[in-house]
């Protein structure tokens, strides 16, 4: 929007707090290189249009909002002669154009000084080379502290997973070479047993039914139910018994593999009437033996299984070979990320999963939520560690009015009130030195609100925080998205 021209005044423009220590040739530039316009109410500038001007307010009242989402938030409403915005990075040797990171409007005719962009920077550094100077290294020197710290922090996030991803991995793993030596040592005492009905007295009628027995009983030792440790024990004593009254040797050893496996005394009862009885000593070691390979081979299974679910896991947390921008279930996010956590949340944290199933998948950035979630499931567990080390992280879906909520709930201290202004701010930390670097929440914000265009707020009492992600459903108009990597440009006031 273009305003009026109206005259500039040096006396006028001098007596703004930005101008006042300026000398009467340094006005008369800024008159002449610059202007004066009146603004009828309405906008001035956009958020995200080149940033092609610096505005001071002579008089009047200026309103700038963000876009967040498919809203505009507004983030300064202010009368105050002298507040500046627009291009007032101008002076920075960025090398690409810059935009404007905040919109602007007036709610009444309304004054400024305007100054383009590229004049702005000439006299910034004709007039003030040292404080230029300094700004850009302020500046600069900011951006480049905040990329190491933010890479120290995703590099602390990776160890952690690393270390818990290796835990997980290693039970499975442990699990599958213990059950392979076992199950090995069982083949070779089937091929004996084998061996030892083969070359007996046995009719051929015999050892197909015995066969057929072994298939029948694989196929039960699958479909075994758990039972309770009481239900098991009182099982086990009636089958050790069966055995005993059967003439079955070792048949204490025998009983619980044959629980295991689902079998019991009317099972047995069948394998006695389908065998003579000469041979159903026999048979019941046979069958202990397909009994406990079978086991084995569900426990190698179950290994292998779990071991490929984390592999899967890691591969969705990490989002390798996947487009960074997609349509995502955030269920499977949430999983894969409390899976890649569960070494470090331990069992002494309880895990409730309170999730809205039929919510739809939304577009996003996979890869960037699951950091998001590492960093508040890290602090949530962070908070139950301090009050002793045991508690409840609940974490919770559901559809809020047109977006998708994720909450992250805790047990634990709570946020004090005088620090809850704080906890999104840059390198601010509750945690010991060198337990944290004050960026994790900072970097979820900006992922949450800059690049998704969602929001991120926390509600907490003591026993209960609770950190709230609240994403659209739908793509925002790429073309009023703001800046991934902006900050906040409201109008300065002065201090």
């Amino acid at each position: 929007m273009i305003g009026r021209p109206m005259p500039c005044s040096t006396a006028e423009i001098g007596a703004l707090f930005l101008f006042e220590k300026l000398t009467a040739e340094q006005l008369g530039r800024l008159c002449s290189e610059g202007r004066v316009e009146l603004f009828d109410p309405g906008p001035v500038f956009a958020e995200g249009e080149p940033a092609t001007c610096f505005y001071v307010m002579i008089e009047g009242t200026l309103v700038m909002s963000r876009r967040v989402g498919g809203d505009d938030v507004e983030v300064t409403r202010t009368s105050q002669p002298g507040v500046y915005a627009g291009a007032m990075q101008a002076y920075l040797n960025e090398g690409a154009p810059q935009k404007y990171k905040s919109s602007m409007r007036v709610t009444e005719p309304t004054r400024f000084f305007v100054l383009p962009g590229d004049m702005f920077a000439a006299v910034m550094q004709e007039w003030f080379p040292m404080a230029v100077h300094l700004l850009e290294g302020l500046f600069f020197g900011s951006q480049t502290t905040q990329r190491a710290i933010g890479q120290r922090e995703r590099l602390l996030a990776l160890g952690s997973l690393s270390a818990g991803l290796t835990h997980e991995l290693n039970n499975p793993a442990a699990a599958a070479v213990r059950a392979t030596s076992s199950l090995r040592d069982r083949v070779a005492h089937m091929r004996q047993k084998l061996g030892i009905i083969a070359s007996g007295p046995y009719h051929r009628d015999a050892l197909k039914s015995l066969v057929d027995i072994q298939e029948r009983t694989a196929e039960r030792v699958a479909k075994a139910q758990a039972l309770s440790p009481l239900e098991a024990s009182d099982r086990e004593d009636e089958v050790s018994d069966w055995l005993d009254d059967h003439g079955i040797q070792g048949g204490w050893q025998i009983a619980p593999t044959f629980v295991q496996g689902g079998l019991d005394i009317d099972w047995l009862e069948q394998v006695a009437a389908a065998v003579d009885e000469e041979i159903l000593q026999a048979a019941i070691g046979w069958l202990n033996y397909t009994v406990e390979t079978e086991l084995l081979m569900s426990e190698i299974e179950d290994s292998t299984t779990r071991i490929s679910h984390l592999v899967d896991a890691a591969k969705q947390y990490s989002q390798l070979d996947r487009a960074p921008y997609q349509v995502a279930d955030v269920h499977e996010l949430l999983d894969s990320t409390l899976l890649m956590l569960s070494g470090k949340m331990g069992s002494r944290v309880k895990v409730v999963k309170d999730y809205d199933r039929s919510l739809p998948r939304i577009p996003a950035y996979p890869a960037e939520l699951n950091q998001v979630w590492t960093n508040l499931i890290d602090n949530a567990v962070s908070a139950i560690n301090s009050a002793g080390g045991e508690g409840t992280l609940t974490v919770r879906t559901a559809l809020v009015h047109d977006r998708l909520l994720v909450e992250f709930r805790d047990t634990g201290p709570g946020v004090p009130a005088e620090i809850k202004g704080r906890i999104f701010d840059p390198f601010f930390t509750t945690k010991p030195v060198g337990e944290g670097t004050g960026l994790g929440l900072d970097i979820s914000w900006r992922i949450v609100v800059n690049k998704h265009h969602g929001d991120l707020k926390v509600e907490s009492v003591p026993g209960d925080t609770r950190f709230q992600v609240l994403l659209p459903l739908t793509a925002a108009d790429p073309e009023t998205a703001p800046d991934p990597a902006g900050a906040s440009d409201p109008a300065q006031e002065p201090s």
